[in-house]
């Protein structure tokens, strides 16, 4: 693991810390820490995962799941920032949150698609994201993200006004013509109630779109339509951790984020969409009730 100059410095005298803001850098220094860390989060989520896997518990319904890769997982991060970053605050999705006293908070999802993961699904990633002013989406401020699927090889990063990269190619977002010709990705709420409502809409929607995907990993969504693989994206009831580091690749990418009306991506709503048919999806998803 390299060595960190700043680990042993006094909050006050890091680079990028104080009245002049965080400066480029500041901020790549910090890609690098998210970088490093997710890396070796998903490596080792991976070797778990070929050992076999176990449901730790459930949380808000008997499908939503944790593993107890997810529990350990979160703890080798939440341990390695607190060595490599310490002062920075730590909010995950699986244990309590620390605060902060450099202005900076790390918002970690551990395993982004535990129920892919369970299954043996590859489309689960460790999603790593640093973010000044707390870890409140409606306040927050991201500097610098790594998404990591290990079981495809990729990795999908951005820092604040650098750009979003997958292994050293910069991401930019499709142009689809139309909605007609776009293809969208969304979610479903564990809540089984909740999902027959979200099908229902999503049957008032469909005729609007090319198609439509489910994957089941927020985080690699946003980083979909980063890259061009999606034209956009929409979900509701996401928590910090699901979108902090993808909303972060896709905004880099060039892509249209935010949430209701003019507020950001937050539990609410998130939407990701190519600017050629960012208004055109919003207003589908209006008139089909989303």
């Amino acid at each position: 693991m390299p060595e960190n100059p700043e680990r042993d410095m006094p909050d006050s005298e890091r680079p990028g810390l104080g009245e002049s803001g965080f400066d480029g850098r500041a901020v790549s220094a910090l890609l690098d820490v998210a970088r490093s860390v997710a890396t070796d989060a998903a490596a080792l989520a991976a070797r778990r995962r070929s050992e076999g896997v176990e449901v730790a518990a459930t949380k808000s319904s008997l499908v939503d799941v944790v593993t107890h890769t997810d529990r350990e997982v979160e703890e080798f991060i939440r341990a390695r920032l607190a060595r490599e970053r310490p002062g920075d605050g730590f909010f995950g999705e699986e244990g309590e949150p620390d605060d902060s006293r450099t202005g900076l908070t790390w918002v970690v999802d551990p395993i982004d698609g535990t129920v892919n993961f369970l299954y043996g699904i590859p489309q689960w990633a460790v999603s790593v994201a640093v973010v000044e002013h707390g870890p409140d989406p409606s306040s927050w401020r991201a500097l610098a993200a790594c998404v990591v699927n290990p079981l495809a090889g990729e990795t999908f990063e951005a820092s604040s006004g650098g750009g979003a990269w997958s292994s050293g190619r910069r991401l930019t977002v499709s142009t689809p013509a139309s909605l007609s010709q776009s293809l969208v990705g969304t979610g479903f709420s564990y809540d089984a109630d909740r999902r027959v409502e979200q099908a229902a809409v999503l049957g008032r929607f469909i005729g609007s779109v090319r198609d439509i995907r489910r994957m089941g990993a927020a985080s690699l969504d946003l980083c979909a339509v980063a890259d061009g693989r999606l034209d956009a994206y929409a979900e509701r009831g996401l928590k910090p951790w699901d979108h902090a580091a993808g909303a972060l690749v896709a905004a880099e990418a060039g892509a249209v984020v935010g949430g209701e009306g003019d507020a950001p991506a937050d539990e609410r709503l998130t939407v990701a969409a190519a600017p050629s048919i960012s208004d055109a999806f919003r207003d589908a998803l209006a008139d089909a009730g989303f």
